[in-house]
């Protein structure tokens, strides 16, 4: 690959993974207050699962670049710009535009990675670990001895709440398919496989009195279900619709009804809360301070990456020319841990 170009995916609609494609051009060029990012990882989350199928709530119109994050090294700096950044290793949150050899960003959107931590590691931790430590300590705000839920405690996001929530000294429950519980048990995880049990009732079997807390990002009947197992007082944060990836008809619908249900039972005097968690919603009280707890709450998560409280789980490591083959790893449900691209 020549230092010289840029080389992006572009998603050019709703097509099989074979049907994303390479694009070539000129690197792009930093303006005020912008950097250039040589992009070292970028990874392969549920979101660009479901924008290839047109799936993900707010998409923008095909075609377009995906890729909901990345870490990089500072090529270039604009004017306004600090020009020590240049060299240093730095993460963003991107939503689309990670999936490239180079990328053009507001220098106050990156975040500075600590020299420890190497770039694929620090990939697996950069959409995953904010979602999962803003939903635990922003959100649900889980202590010591309470019990949670995790549903999907194999995923990306979910193996990062489960480790965050035992290094905050709770207990926790999570849902995986039986060849991930082995794993799970070696972190005291009391595992519930979704495929073959009544994931409610033998969630309340482990926890008679409910629990304090659940993640879900299966939606649909699910939310429901996980709403009826929390404990009085207790916090329900679903944070995606994995069951309807591969429906048809509205990609809105899914959320609004998420939306309209957490309405209603927030509105119930029984003490319980539950919220619908988008990364992105922070921003609609202000850039300035979106900025600063996106800094804030990823650099906790790589301090915990540096204790070694949370490890970093990289399913593969592929090259920008096989997006399609991780594409297709990371749908297969066969993994554990983040498909990570790189240059």
């Amino acid at each position: 690959m020549s230092a010289a170009e840029l080389i992006e995916v572009v998603l050019p609609g709703q097509v099989e993974p074979e049907g994303l494609q390479l694009r070539r051009g000129p690197l792009p060029v930093a303006g005020a207050g912008e950097v250039v990012v040589e992009m070292e990882a970028t990874g392969v989350s549920f979101a660009e699962q479901q924008m290839r199928r047109g799936r993900y709530f707010d998409q923008p119109p095909f075609p377009f670049v995906p890729g909901y994050d990345l870490v990089g090294t500072v090529l270039a700096a604009g004017p306004g710009v600090a020009p020590s950044l240049v060299g240093k290793r730095v993460a963003a949150l991107t939503k689309t535009g990670g999936w490239a050899s180079h990328v053009l960003l507001d220098a106050a959107d990156v975040v500075e990675v600590p020299g420890g931590v190497g770039a694929a590691e620090a990939e697996t931790a950069v959409v995953n670990g904010i979602t999962a430590w803003q939903m635990l300590h922003r959100k649900a705000r889980v202590r010591a001895g309470q019990t949670v839920l995790v549903h999907g405690a194999n995923g990306g996001v979910g193996s990062l709440l489960v480790q965050l929530a035992l290094a905050a000294g709770a207990r926790v429950i999570g849902t995986a398919s039986a060849r991930h519980h082995e794993a799970l048990r070696r972190l005291d995880v009391r595992t519930v496989d979704y495929r073959t049990e009544d994931v409610p009732r033998r969630v309340r079997e482990l926890a008679p009195d409910g629990v304090d807390a659940v993640f879900d990002h299966v939606g649909g009947r699910s939310v429901i279900d996980s709403w009826g197992l929390l404990a009085p007082g207790g916090t329900l944060v679903s944070y995606g619709t994995a069951a309807t990836r591969d429906d048809t008809g509205s990609k809105q619908w899914p959320v609004l009804k998420i939306l309209g249900r957490v309405w209603l039972w927030n509105g119930l005097p029984n003490g319980r809360h539950a919220y619908f968690f988008n990364v992105w919603a922070g921003r609609a009280f202000g850039k300035d301070r979106f900025r600063a707890r996106l800094r804030a709450d990823l650099g906790e998560v790589f301090a915990a990456l540096e204790r070694g409280e949370i490890t970093a789980s990289v399913a593969a490591e592929l090259p920008l020319a096989r997006v399609a083959d991780a594409m297709r790893l990371a749908e297969s449900g066969t993994v554990s841990g983040k498909v990570v691209l790189t240059p």
